[in-house]
């Protein structure tokens, strides 16, 4: 062990005895292992950012994409957009070749926020079906399925998981999902890690819950089981069909490092043959059916996809990022991330006023740690931590206002270990 290292990891078990995480994360293919991986971003020098998932920074070869197609853009337009009418059909591809799925299964968004209100006003649904949600949930969540159930006269209900996300279990949510579904929910919308508390939900299992209640049901009375997946999409490994959803929504600029300002919505088969499109789509068929005033058989992912034009050079580079974390490999980026979270978590456990609230069990979390300063303002916090020690952090947007982190692929143990010491010393 290098000196470095030990001193390092000395100063951390001082901290906490006997609580530091086992660090041997699966090396990150291609050159130069994770130091490589942190160097292909433009991060400021200086500052060690553990929020850079928020609104992704990108790394070289989604830079250098974007630059590319920005620059011919920029020249010509016309020509450029012109020639190039199929990336759309290269970014789906890439994205189903990381999801392990179809392209045609995919429809391409803007962002999570986006996709969700496209899929719960689109859901095909009668007058008095329910729409089962829970309280841990985000303000878009909500909102897409207040306007939906407000316009069609459908129930909405919201439901507690857990009473305490440092001591939630699997057996406690998948108990409290099980109780809150009923003949007439058609909807389960959850979110498989949730920003407020760090709470990872056990999303196979209550998969298996939905797929029993749905056992005796004629198929247009199926509960859909919809996951926006945003703070589990490029940390976690598991692809759409082993979580076992309907759909899966997320934006790609959170824990992919992908482009600002893209997103999708995954969906098998039976489920996108009960939603209808929201926003006309600018598929190439659908487009000449228009013309010629003939149908076309365009598959669910590309007319679900709204049309229009975006931020093409940011679309279109999808693809690298998509190639570029299947290059890194899905199962080590998760299990880097998970073993810098679990350090992170090992040297605060213990603290007497700042205590975690999202839980140590990896089945139950994922990047993102969240602890809850009991003598100082969560603000306050979070100002100090880069004012004195150059550590980004951020405040959750919730009514409780917590502190919140997430190591990622970006950062390194050093980071961690100066976070936790940060973290204790103005807690």
């Amino acid at each position: 062990m290098r000196r470095r290292e030990f001193i390092v990891r000395s100063a951390v078990l001082a901290l906490a005895p006997g609580t530091l995480a086992a660090c041997g994360s699966a090396e990150a293919r291609g050159p130069g292992g994770w130091a490589g991986v942190r160097a292909s971003f433009a991060l400021r020098k200086g500052d060690h950012n553990l929020t850079a998932w928020w609104f992704a920074t990108h790394p070289a070869p989604v830079r250098a994409a974007i630059e590319r197609h920005r620059a011919g853009l920029d020249a010509d337009a016309r020509h450029y957009l012109t020639n190039r009418e199929l990336l759309e059909d290269d970014v789906r591809a890439a994205a189903a070749s990381y999801l392990e799925t179809s392209a045609d299964q995919i429809a391409l968004t803007d962002s999570t926020t986006m996709g969700l209100g496209l899929l719960y006003a689109g859901i095909s649904l009668e007058p008095g079906s329910e729409l089962v949600t829970s309280t841990h949930d985000f303000y878009a969540t909500h909102e897409a399925l207040r306007v939906r159930a407000q316009r069609d006269r459908c129930t909405l209900k919201k439901g507690e998981l857990y009473a305490r996300p440092e001591h939630a279990s699997i057996d406690e949510i998948v108990t409290k999902v099980r109780r809150a579904l009923g003949s007439k929910t058609r909807v389960l919308a959850l979110t498989w890690v949730h920003s407020s508390t760090g709470v990872k939900l056990p999303v196979r299992e209550i998969a298996d819950v939905v797929a029993q209640a749905n056992r005796d049901r004629a198929p247009g009375d199926r509960i859909l089981f919809c996951l926006d997946g945003v703070h589990g999409f490029g940390c976690e490994a598991a692809t759409p069909n082993a979580l076992g959803v309907d759909f899966l929504v997320s934006g790609c600029h959170k824990w992919l490092f992908g482009p600002r300002g893209t997103g999708l919505v995954w969906g098998t088969p039976h489920a996108w043959s009960r939603v209808s499109p929201t926003i006309p789509t600018f598929d190439r068929r659908e487009y000449a059916a228009w013309m010629f005033g003939r149908p076309a058989a365009v598959a669910a992912g590309p007319i679900e996809t709204p049309g229009g034009f975006h931020s093409m050079e940011h679309r279109w580079a999808l693809k690298e990022a998509f190639e570029w974390r299947r290059q890194l490999g899905g199962g080590a980026v998760e299990r880097r991330t998970h073993d810098l979270a679990a350090r992170l978590k090992a040297g605060l456990a213990g603290a007497r006023h700042l205590p975690l609230v999202t839980p140590r069990d990896e089945r139950l979390s994922a990047g993102i740690v969240v602890t809850r300063p009991l003598r100082s303002d969560p603000d306050d916090v979070v100002q100090r931590l880069y004012d004195h020690h150059r550590i980004v952090a951020s405040v959750t947007p919730y009514r409780e206002r917590l502190v919140r982190v997430g190591p990622s692929i970006v950062n390194d143990e050093d980071e961690v270990d100066l976070t936790v010491r940060a973290l204790r010393e103005l807690s």
